[in-house]
């Protein structure tokens, strides 16, 4: 699996506190099935991470995992606040793309509130070439209660990251319907684990794709998708919606 969404790089918001507590999220990383990771700080006003400190940070990780062989390929990016989209320079963004590509930006969707202009801040990247990714709308009150909106911002071009504990049921269970309310609608393109410590807020992709209880979808959110961007590139189409319908069923089923 391929996991864009961490919180793993030491120090710089409210992940990983030191070098061995990211060793320690690779650790388990790799343990649940993952081989490549993207360490993406948050970037806003409580953490102002630059690119040139999340590259830094970056390299000490990766020396660290190459010292302990530990197998796990970790590329660089950011989860970008909205507000800070028209604050960052395009070069600023492009570094803090996922992998660095240019393409691909995790763009981090509040817990409460609706910002007013997010529509246009969107487009204003797709118009610049960079595909926003929507970090766990799913945990937004707004988007739970109004699922519209954020059909309107996947018809416009975003794609979707729906984080692994929320399909799990980790996040209580109104963070979950609306996780598998996204998926069933063909509104979600890949879970992430947002792995903010290697227990709590732990990685849990492994136990978020048994919870699809359909290997073809999983594959595609977990595999497919995520590589598909790491390479700059198109994801491939979705499984069948028969697969989406039917993993609901069951999911309602078990409660």
């Amino acid at each position: 699996m391929i996991d864009l969404h961490s919180h793993i790089l030491p120090g710089l918001d409210d992940g990983a506190r030191s070098l061995d507590e990211s060793v320690a999220i690779a650790e388990a990383a790799v343990a649940d099935g993952i081989t490549a990771m993207a360490a993406t700080p948050h970037v806003r006003g409580d953490y102002p991470t630059t690119p040139e400190a999340m590259e830094e940070r970056l390299a000490a990780v990766r020396a660290a995992l190459a010292e302990r062989a530990i197998p796990l390929e970790l590329v660089g990016g950011g989860e970008i606040a909205v507000d800070q989209l028209g604050a960052l320079s395009p070069e600023a963004l492009r570094r803090l793309t996922l992998g660095g590509g240019g393409r691909y930006l995790l763009v981090e969707v509040p817990y409460a509130g609706w910002p007013l202009d997010l529509r246009d801040r969107l487009f204003e990247l797709q118009v610049g070439g960079v595909t926003p990714i929507l970090a766990h709308p799913e945990r937004s009150a707004e988007l739970r209660a109004a699922p519209e909106r954020l059909r309107e911002l996947v018809e416009a071009g975003a794609f979707v990251q729906v984080t692994a504990a929320s399909l799990e049921g980790r996040a209580g269970s109104r963070v979950r319907a609306a996780a598998a309310a996204f998926v069933r609608d063909g509104l979600a393109h890949l879970i992430a684990s947002d792995a903010h410590a290697p227990d709590v807020r732990g990685v849990g992709m492994s136990a978020a794709a048994r919870a699809v209880d359909d290997e073809r979808l999983a594959a595609w959110l977990t595999e497919e998708v995520p590589a598909a961007i790491l390479k700059g590139e198109a994801p491939p189409p979705p499984p069948a919606a028969g697969a989406r319908r039917r993993w609901w069923a069951l999911g309602r089923r078990r409660g």
